[in-house]
């Protein structure tokens, strides 16, 4: 909109103002609202510390893990209404510190545990609909250990994962392959100048290849980012050197035109007193490897707290309006977290701030990547806060977005 300028006779000016002000009122009246709801606390009765993205079921419920506290970790439900019941708690000869279930073809759900099970190494476990858990697989040591992320079910039926550790090569990790019925296949194990200590859930592309990061390893030490096909072939593709960031620990996003985006936890912008190895970036990169960076949390590190995030450990979305929402754990008006939005013009508007009242009513530190609902609004979890005796919430994030079909 043109603008009158000073030099203008009053009552043009007088006018344009007049339009300025009902524009801008009109904005206001049709921007969407924010509201973040704690749908569910965890407590005493219920586990805590939600670990793991919030999953989907065939039921309209969403689906979780809890990793410990004072328990071995547990497999949840929660209704998109808040209705939290705890379907399986683990007990250590079957897993310990679950971190992440999916819903398979075949109706049942399909996790990981970091450790417990026979060898004190991790586990896969399934779950069926009426919520009985089977461990499907201990981990030993050559064969990978101790898996830091859920699994994806590529398109030939099968599960991949990774763990953080095992192998034959200093015990750097692994990428595997299991069948539903918990025949594991090792795909592959890191060599450290490939890569170190996988962290994230795999993601696989149209043609069948597999991408997923590193937490360290690689040419600088600071993480990479791999793809691998389903028989084990893996090409590195890009090697962190800290000013593009560095330590991704969340799973990519796939887009329809065939990049990925994801986050580091650090990285990026430095700032000596808040984030001395930098406070973390998003990128892009393509499956050929072409990579770019596409934002630098805390962009004047002299701010503290930075207010726009710092330290993403979750992953981003693409919801129905075509712009990436994600969280950092970090940053924020009170350094707790914060939600953020990035435009497909990498312009990045933070919308939630966490814990901004006494006891964080509505969670802190939120560490995992969040869902969109049936509805249109976000859901995800925070490892802490909350009104419970220990942490946790489960929160849903109104923003008016487009119900997702």
């Amino acid at each position: 909109m043109q603008v009158t300028s000073s030099h203008s006779h009053s009552g043009s000016l007088g006018k344009s103002c007049l339009v300025l002000t009902l524009c801008c009122l009109a904005l206001v009246i049709a921007a969407p609202a924010q509201t973040l709801t704690t749908i569910a606390n965890f407590g005493a009765t219920t586990t805590s510390r939600p670990s793991s993205p919030l999953v989907e079921g065939n039921d309209g419920n969403f689906y979780g893990t809890t990793y410990a506290n004072a328990d071995y970790g547990s497999v949840f439900n929660v209704t998109p209404e808040g209705v939290l019941t705890v379907l399986h708690y683990f007990d250590y000869s079957d897993g310990s510190g679950a971190i992440g279930v999916i819903l398979a073809t075949d109706g049942n759900f399909y996790g990981t545990t970091q450790y417990g099970g026979t060898n004190d190494l991790g586990t896969v476990f399934k779950m069926t609909p009426d919520w009985t858990v089977t461990t499907l697989y201990n981990f030993s040591g050559p064969d990978g250990a101790h898996p830091g992320a859920g699994l994806v079910q590529a398109a030939d039926g099968n599960l991949y994962g990774t763990t953080t550790a095992g192998g034959t090569n200093n015990s750097l990790g692994t990428v595997f392959k299991i069948t539903l019925k918990g025949n594991l296949t090792t795909l592959f194990r890191f060599h450290g100048t490939d890569g170190k200590s996988p962290n994230a859930a795999l993601v696989q592309d149209a043609s069948g290849r597999l991408y997923g990061t590193t937490e360290f390893g690689g040419a600088h030490t600071f993480g990479t980012v791999f793809s691998i096909t389903t028989r084990g072939r893996l090409t590195s593709l890009h090697s962190f050197d800290t000013s593009d960031g560095q330590y991704p620990t969340a799973a990519l996003f796939g887009t329809a035109d065939g990049a990925f985006y994801g986050t580091t936890y650090g990285g990026g912008n430095v700032s000596k007193s808040w984030c001395p190895s930098g406070c973390g970036t998003i990128f892009k990169i393509t499956s050929a490897g072409a990579f770019s960076t596409l934002y630098k949390f805390c962009p004047n590190p002299s701010n503290t707290p930075c207010l726009d995030g710092d330290g993403p450990y979750g992953g981003l979305i693409q919801a129905t309006d075509g712009n990436f929402y994600g969280t950092s754990s970090q940053g924020g008006s009170a350094n707790l977290g914060v939600i953020f939005k990035l435009t497909p013009e990498n312009v990045l508007t933070p919308l939630y701030d966490f814990c901004t009242k006494a006891f964080c009513p509505d969670g802190s530190l939120p560490a995992t990547t969040m869902l969109q609902g049936p509805n249109g609004d976000l859901y995800g979890t925070t490892p802490a806060g909350g009104n419970s005796t220990y942490p946790g919430t489960v929160f849903s994030f109104a923003l008016g977005l487009p119900p997702r079909h």
